[in-house]
């Protein structure tokens, strides 16, 4: 059994260009971003371990606000999920995986959670 870090970001709300239909495409949309990533541990972590030794929570959740392109509509929420993916994977080798949890607000009647998980491992 590998040893595991996991770090979370739960429930950012972002607007974002996305969705099929038409009533959907033209305004941005709410949406419910929450993150984990697993990653690989070094050594054990002490009260003086630097920040390096790990991964900052604001690097997760700039994935999810601050990387995403302004002005590009997603069709899909996976498309989005699938950037936020990327985003994380291609800046730290020590990331073995990625799930990211995405819930569509603005198609909720009764506090109902619709959307999507997407998980991937680095190959």
């Amino acid at each position: 059994m590998h040893d595991l870090l996991q770090l979370q970001v739960r429930d950012l709300e972002v607007q974002v260009l996305t969705g099929v239909y038409s009533e959907e495409t033209h305004l941005p949309q709410p949406l419910r971003i929450s993150i984990t990533v697993d990653m690989a541990p070094g050594d054990p972590f002490r009260p003086d371990t630097p920040l390096s030794a790990s991964k900052s929570y604001l690097d997760l959740k700039h994935a999810a606000t601050g990387a995403l392109p302004q002005g590009v509509h997603f069709t899909l929420i996976e498309g989005v999920a699938d950037h936020i993916v990327e985003t994380l994977m291609t800046g730290d080798a020590r990331i073995r995986r990625v799930e990211v949890e995405i819930v569509k607000l603005a198609i909720a009647e009764a506090d109902e959670r619709i959307g999507i998980t997407l998980v991937r491992y680095r190959r």
